[in-house]
């Protein structure tokens, strides 16, 4: 499971952070295996590599941890 989520979107710098999960079969959320920073062509690159692989795009299936409180 990838996840694609702008992380740094300006005029000068386009970012993505892209999250990597495992779906375990007993488990109702996947596991967070690692998270990458990858600038905007890199990322429509492999999100290109996914949808000719056959992946497609779905709701979330995680949601993201709650903002701290202050």
């Amino acid at each position: 499971m990838l996840r694609f989520r702008p992380s740094r979107w300006d005029r000068w710098s386009q970012q993505l952070e892209v999250t990597v999960g495992e779906l375990l079969p007993d488990q109702p959320v996947p596991l967070l295996k690692r998270r990458l920073e990858l600038i905007r062509e890199e990322a429509i690159k492999l999100w290109s590599e996914k949808r000719n692989q056959g992946w497609q795009p779905t709701t979330a299936q995680w949601q993201p941890p709650p903002a701290p409180s202050s």
